[in-house]
């Protein structure tokens, strides 16, 4: 549930007082949301019976504790051995050459070379359990692991007052609305494993108008924190905290500009030619261009700047119709712009796909300030 309203007011403050870092690897401090399971607490005896022993498929049978003595000179040589320590535990510490953050599209993953499946997984869960999180599906033998849902405490402020309230027990108080949780898939590689974390995320709404009762919906996966997570894993095997930081920055995606739909004075949107013509028809409306005719046949609009907006002076106006030099340049003189046509072409092109371009009273394309500023009018209207 969403915090009351003093409690909200409270995170407001706070949120003002926070402070962000720009390190990439800094960015998540989580702390699960579900309480781990002790394993030791796990089966409860009733005070009537004898607990059972714990790994009692390992003890000599026998009334009582078997001495060495009494049993098998084997069984005497292998009770006084030192047990071996787990593989986990033993296993060399992986060489950071030999670890590699990888990009393909907007996917990332780590590969660690000359290290299999089976020597990672220990280490894998014991580092998503030290980052705050509770394993929920643990498969080895399948390469599949996934933790229960976690609250990333690092979006929250770190502020005198959320600490003032930690230290009395009501830190709880503070709450990003958003849950995230980890599916871990490890698969064989050319020369190793390949170490693949997929995120799913969550994120509390309102569901009244009057916001007294909330729900948890789905929200979009965060690449990011997926590299962020990734970058932890590679410190884990030994790679310095620089290297980390510099694998996260050199796999992410470039930002890309969008791609203009306006093409050497066109613009084109994939829509068919009824729904283009509609669209259109209601979107010069909306941008102050007057439709005097139409011929849908030749999918031409007859188009005007509206009276109010022409008549504005010039040294006022300073914005769209300031730059329309088409209805200067194109008066003759004694004419007011009001009273010059354009034309608005809409072409379906290809099945789907309608191009709209602005043509003079002559019929041909327009490539000045007036046909530019109209077609990103169009298109901020039609995207």
């Amino acid at each position: 549930m969403k915090r009351s309203a003093p409690v909200a007011i409270l995170l407001a403050t706070g949120l003002i007082a926070g402070c962000s870092t720009t390190d990439p690897v800094a960015k998540a401090d989580f702390k699960s949301v579900v309480a781990p399971v002790n394993q030791t607490e796990k089966l409860e005896v009733p005070p009537d019976l004898t607990a059972p022993q714990q790994q009692s498929k390992y003890v000599i049978p026998g009334n009582g504790a078997a001495l060495a003595s009494q049993a098998s000179p084997q069984a005497a040589a292998a009770a006084t051995t030192p047990a071996a320590k787990p593989a986990a535990a033993s296993a060399a510490p992986v060489v950071p050459d030999n670890v590699q953050m990888v990009r393909a599209g907007s996917q990332r993953w780590v590969t660690v070379d000359n290290k299999s499946a089976a020597e990672l997984w220990p280490l894998l869960k014991a580092f998503w359990q030290d980052n705050g999180f509770v394993i929920a599906d643990d498969e080895p033998d399948v390469g599949i692991m996934e933790t229960e849902w976690a609250e990333n405490r690092a979006k929250l402020p770190n502020d005198g007052l959320r600490k003032l309230m930690e230290s009395v027990g009501i830190g709880s108080v503070y709450s990003t609305g958003e849950r995230d949780k980890f599916r871990i898939r490890l698969e064989k590689g050319e020369h190793g494993t390949e170490v693949y974390f997929s995120h799913r995320g969550m994120v509390e709404v309102y569901i009244d108008q009057y916001k007294n009762q909330t729900m948890w919906q789905p929200r979009p996966s965060d690449p990011d924190l997926e590299g962020v997570m990734l970058a932890r894993f590679m410190q884990r095997l030994g790679v310095s905290d620089e290297q980390a930081s510099a694998a996260v920055k050199k796999t992410a995606l470039p930002k890309v500009e969008p791609k203009s739909p306006i093409v050497g004075g066109t613009l084109g949107i994939d829509d068919a030619f009824d729904r283009a013509w509609r669209r259109v028809g209601l979107a010069l409306d909306r941008i102050g261009l007057v439709v005097t005719d139409r011929d849908r046949s030749q999918g031409l609009y007859y188009v005007k700047p509206a009276k109010n907006e022409v008549d504005k002076p010039e040294e006022k106006s300073g914005g769209f119709w300031s730059s329309l030099a088409f209805w200067k340049s194109s008066t003759p003189s004694g004419l007011k712009p009001s009273d010059v046509d354009a034309r608005i072409q809409v072409k379906e092109t290809t099945a789907g796909h309608t191009d709209i371009t602005v043509l003079d009273k002559q019929g041909k394309p327009l490539l000045d300030s007036f046909s530019r500023n109209t077609l990103e009018k169009l298109h901020s209207e039609l995207d």
